[in-house]
């Protein structure tokens, strides 16, 4: 597994609790609320292709 895709979620994850906490304070909480949304589907893309790798790397492994 490569490691820059820890470094970036984590990067993800903090441009996305900055923003969720100047949306919060400045009153707009629809707006923070689509900001974490749109953070978490976003990372959820890049995950989802390294989870599809895995499986099929197990499923060469056992010939399935």
């Amino acid at each position: 597994m490569e490691i820059e895709i820890v470094f970036k979620i984590a990067a993800v994850g903090i441009i996305v609790a900055v923003l969720n906490q100047v949306l919060s304070r400045a009153g707009r909480e629809d707006q923070a609320m689509m900001t974490t949304l749109a953070g978490l589907i976003v990372v959820l893309f890049w995950v989802v292709q390294y989870i599809n790798e895995l499986f099929t790397m197990i499923q060469s492994m056992f010939n399935l």
